[in-house]
């Protein structure tokens, strides 16, 4: 738990700086206060779920060049699959259930909603739940590996 906590620490400071640079060159969020710290607040929460993943994967890993090497796989198909970079609506038919229903979309959308003041349906408790199922998995199998290695 000390590592998550410690990717979690350092993660607050990356949504800080990424919000400082982020009005620096001119972003405005148009939702309101407390949407936007709802969405800095769903950020981390989805982090700290990660982490527990990518510690899983750091233990399990003969080296750091491996542990990145084992993540991309992961995280390639999460991301340009999802809406963060084009809606949904445009990827092919075949892809958008996937894309549609996969977390990255899902805190995506909850966070541009919540940024910009749009509706973004139930995108934030998927997310929520997407994060707790993660940490309810995830965890259990970092803490057993962390275990075993030491």
């Amino acid at each position: 738990a000390g590592r998550t906590v410690s990717d979690l620490l350092r993660n607050v400071i990356v949504v800080i700086t990424i919000s400082l640079v982020g009005l620096l060159v001119g972003f405005r969020p148009s939702g309101t206060f407390l949407n936007y710290l709802q969405a800095c607040l769903l950020m981390l929460i989805f982090a700290y779920a990660l982490s527990w993943g990518f510690a899983f994967i750091g233990l399990a890993a003969p080296n750091s060049e491996a542990a990145q090497a084992m993540t991309f796989p992961l995280i390639f198909p999460l991301t340009f699959a999802s809406s963060a970079f084009v809606p949904v609506a445009t990827m092919p038919g075949w892809l958008r259930p996937f894309a549609q229903n996969q977390p990255v979309t899902q805190v995506v959308d909850a966070v541009r909603g919540l940024m910009l003041g749009l509706p973004h349906g139930s995108s934030t408790w998927i997310t929520l739940a997407w994060a707790l199922g993660a940490v309810v998995v995830l965890a259990p199998f970092a803490v057993q590996k962390y275990r075993r290695v030491t």
